[in-house]
């Protein structure tokens, strides 16, 4: 017998409830932030302890963490939005945009594969909010740190030597 409110359940039907709980609970909530997830709409600071910022290449973190305190002397509160990515996590991203896109030609515009995305091999990282983006949008070739896509004012990669000149813009994900 299982009392759940003024509602009671007996015999099998108590145990296939339980039984289901049971199983609700093995299965984890929320984000996993042992694959560089982060709780959807939040950020972190650079220098926060985090699989999604051990996992970045450290000349991407170092730079990240350089031009966020620049930001943040100008008034501009930089913050990680987005980092590492275990092949999982991309996978899970992708399969959302597939879902929310209607067609994996679509969804790859803003999603790339596991065995593309630069999140999971430490090679990238988002950032936020908006006014931080926008900021090392202008700021960013300063410390090596380019806005590679178009449509991602967020997602920056390490690809000159600071002070240098970053490379035209992709259009979007897919190329």
């Amino acid at each position: 017998m299982k009392k759940i409110g003024r509602t009671t359940i007996t015999g099998l039907g108590a145990v296939a409830l339980l039984g289901a709980v049971a199983a609700y609970t093995l299965v984890p909530a929320g984000p996993r932030p042992a694959d560089g997830e982060l709780p959807t709409g939040t950020s972190v600071a650079v220098d926060a302890d985090l699989p999604a910022l051990r996992g970045l290449d450290p000349a991407l973190l170092a730079a990240v963490r350089a031009a966020a305190a620049d930001a943040r002397a100008r008034g501009v509160d930089l913050r990680i939005t987005s980092g590492w990515r275990s092949p999982a996590y991309q996978q899970r991203l992708l399969d959302d945009a597939v879902t929310r896109y209607g067609t994996l030609d679509l969804a790859r515009r803003y999603v790339n594969t596991p065995e593309r995305s630069t999140h999971v091999s430490g090679r990238a990282v988002d950032v936020g909010p908006t006014d931080a983006a926008d900021w090392l949008g202008r700021n960013g070739a300063r410390y090596g740190l380019c806005q590679v896509y178009a449509n991602e004012m967020w997602h920056f990669e390490l690809l000159t030597a600071p002070g240098g000149t970053c490379p035209e813009q992709l259009p979007d994900a897919a190329g």
